[in-house]
């Protein structure tokens, strides 16, 4: 067998970005969390849904289990039946989806925007923004905010963020 070299460097490896995107940059990964967090807990209700064919969603769902982002709980006893419910860390990507949805709405007109985020009372329109929890600061300015190695960071990923930002 032939070794292949990785061309995924070490500071990717150890990226936030990089491990996120192994866990929910999968397209169909996406539309199933949307699915979820919009009420949806039933294999045929993501089936009928999203139009995905049964084998890709019964691999897509045993890896959001498996990656902690779905839970598969009984809700028939016969025959057995199973839902998939959001955990606590599935809810945690709520506002990245949110975030990553009015990126996309962003770059649409008004009119041309098949989604959007209101007020569940009001039914305003509302725009997300990523704030510092701490101050309240929009983090959209990369000159004010940039990314800096971690405490466990590696030699790599120091190295990364020890070069003067161009």
């Amino acid at each position: 067998m032939i070794a292949v070299a990785s061309r995924i460097r070490l500071e990717d490896r150890e990226c936030p970005l990089s491990t996120t995107v192994q866990h929910v940059g999968e397209w169909w990964t996406l539309l199933i969390l949307h699915d979820a967090f919009d009420g949806y807990t039933r294999f045929d209700q993501f089936q009928e849904s999203l139009d995905i064919s049964s084998s890709m969603l019964t691999t897509r769902l045993k890896t959001l289990v498996a990656d902690g982002l779905l839970e598969r709980q009984p809700y028939q006893t016969n025959p057995v039946r199973h839902e998939y419910v959001l955990t606590e860390l599935g809810h945690s990507l709520r506002p990245v989806m949110v975030a990553l949805a009015a990126w996309g709405n962003s770059r649409l007109a008004p009119a041309e925007r098949s989604m959007i985020l209101v007020d569940a009372h009001t039914g305003d329109e509302v725009e997300p923004v990523v704030v510092d929890a701490g101050t309240g600061q929009r983090l959209d300015d990369s000159n004010a905010y940039v990314f800096a190695a971690g405490p466990a960071a590696s030699d790599a990923m120091r190295n990364r963020y020890a070069r003067p930002r161009v």
